[in-house]
């Protein structure tokens, strides 16, 4: 029976999410499966992962092929570098504490990438937020200055107009005297 690690689609239409799985490479794509080894959902940024590592390696191990796709998602979690290094551990190139150490430091090193991209996406949201909120300030701030300027001149008319009835109103008085 060959046996295929590939994506299993869930969610909605639109909004995909998927399981990872172990599954016969004869039954369907949404199918039975031996066994889930974890998530993807693609629509968030960056895309969330959750795999069990020691699950997904035993796998490996025992044949399983992995899919065009998974095979990405399991080099981004550091499931084929984990592969890599117990073959290293099987021939006696690598003791167990060395594997598990490189393994950690990558693991560690991939950690800091991810976040310096968290980050950085964060900083250009705000950096995005705080342009928009100028560009709006500024539009108010001439809105209202151009309400004023409107403003001025509609009040100069009124102070005429209440000027003007008092001037005839001296003329008048001046002519019955």
């Amino acid at each position: 029976m060959p046996v295929r690690i590939r994506l299993q689609r869930h969610g909605k239409k639109g909004k995909p999410f998927y399981w990872v799985v172990a599954a016969d490479s004869r039954s369907k794509r949404d199918g039975k499966y031996l066994e889930k080894l974890g998530t993807y959902n693609p629509n968030t940024n960056p895309a969330t992962i959750n795999l069990n590592i020691e699950n997904a390696v035993q796998w490996l191990e025992n044949g399983a092929q992995p899919s065009d796709t998974a095979k990405r998602i399991l080099s981004y979690k550091g499931v084929l570098l984990k592969h890599h290094l117990a073959g290293g551990v099987r021939k006696g190139a690598l003791t167990e504490e060395q594997a598990e150490e490189k393994f950690n430091a990558w693991i560690a090193d991939k950690d800091k990438s991810v976040t310096g991209k968290v980050e950085g996406l964060d900083k250009a949201k705000a950096d995005e937020a705080a342009k928009i909120f100028e560009a709006e300030k500024a539009i108010n701030e001439k809105r209202a200055a151009d309400a004023a300027a409107a403003l001025v001149p509609a009040v100069e008319e009124a102070e005429e107009e209440v000027a003007q009835p008092d001037a005839e109103a001296a003329v008048a008085s001046s002519e019955e005297e």
